[in-house]
């Protein structure tokens, strides 16, 4: 039986050793930053949502500070950055942020790699890429969390595209990989800040942006600049991601690794009926862009050129090759089902 003299001389032995231990359990909060490769006002919907759930939940745990395209660092700068430890997180395509792994060509826009936005998870958690860019940032100190689709790309322009003829020497922003397929039909891709491309149409330095779809023309200001929105893509969903520094990552307890993985996962369902939702409403209601058609015969021209240009990708490095291999196989995989995933 504890008797109150040996309890009041165990309590006082205690108290030190409970002083001691008392600011390991007042840990400091976990702060990050990341930056988004979207503006501000695009930023609202891609990924501000998640960023404020994620803080919300994590309360006293972790915040993460968000930063709009060029804010810290420019869009191009943003692997250099993260792998440093500049930048703690980054939402981003692999083209646009330079990174320099084998599957950045992928990123952003492959042409015609997917038709609609669910093709990009089913490729990534149902066809094996997403071990391919979780092994390929890991070997550069990167952690990729997951990837997602965002919205078709299409053009709008100052002029109306009613053939391909109407392409030549069009001055697009658009993304590296796509910029060097459509270059072959005369299109000349132009490189700026994000943010500088709704005055670059105005002083006329663009012609015109391929670098999304309408909602985004419509969300971002592009509509107010442009004139006419052309029907046929070059792809049906932006294959974007999120990443962290692996060292931040990996000092993370794992329920803070957990539920910033769910929040993103979140955001990617977020964007799925936002964008496709967006699509038909403003071709249909949108009074700011007329809607132009190549004809499909002609169109098909540009879709047999993207199959050479798969091969020239694949030519270039097994891993290349390894992703072309799944891209023909999805889509020949897709074809094969039939409608609804395939009319043609």
């Amino acid at each position: 039986m504890t008797t109150r003299r040996k309890f009041i001389k165990g309590a006082a032995l205690a108290a030190p050793a409970a002083a001691l231990a008392t600011p390991a359990i007042a840990q400091s909060k976990i702060k990050w930053r990341m930056q988004t490769y979207a503006g501000s006002a695009l930023g609202e919907h891609v990924i501000k949502p998640a960023i404020d759930t994620f803080n919300k939940i994590a309360g006293d745990q972790m915040e993460i500070e968000l930063f709009y395209a060029d804010q810290l660092v420019p869009t191009g700068e943003l692997f250099q950055a993260l792998q440093r430890g500049t930048i703690d997180a980054v939402q981003s395509d692999d083209d646009s942020m330079a990174s320099p792994t084998e599957v950045t060509v992928f990123g952003g826009y492959f042409p015609f790699g997917s038709r609609y936005s669910l093709d990009v998870p089913v490729l990534f958690n149902q066809y094996g890429l997403k071990e391919i860019w979780d092994e390929e940032y890991a070997a550069v100190g990167v952690k990729h969390i997951s990837a997602g689709a965002w919205d078709p790309c299409h053009f709008a322009t100052k002029d109306p595209i009613n053939s391909l003829a109407d392409l030549k020497g069009k001055r697009i922003f658009t993304f590296p990989t796509a910029g060097r397929f459509l270059s072959q039909f005369g299109v000349v891709p132009v490189t700026l800040p994000w943010e500088d491309i709704e005055t670059a149409v105005q002083t006329g330095e663009l012609d015109g942006i391929a670098w999304s779809g309408i909602t985004e023309d419509y969300t971002v200001g592009w509509a107010d600049v442009t004139n006419y929105f052309l029907t046929n893509n070059i792809s049906g969903a932006w294959i974007g991601h999120f990443f962290a520094n692996m060292d931040r990552w990996n000092e993370l307890p794992d329920n803070l690794k957990e539920l910033l993985t769910v929040c993103m996962e979140q955001s990617h369902y977020y964007r799925q009926w936002w964008y496709w939702g967006g699509e038909s409403d403003l071709r249909v209601n949108g009074d700011k862009l007329k809607l132009t058609t190549i004809p499909d015969e002609e169109w098909a021209t540009v879709e047999d050129a993207a199959v050479k240009f798969w091969d020239e990708i694949a030519a270039e490095s097994p891993t290349k090759a390894k992703v072309v291999e799944i891209f023909r196989k999805y889509n020949n995989d897709m074809k094969k089902a039939g409608r609804p995933y395939r009319y043609s």
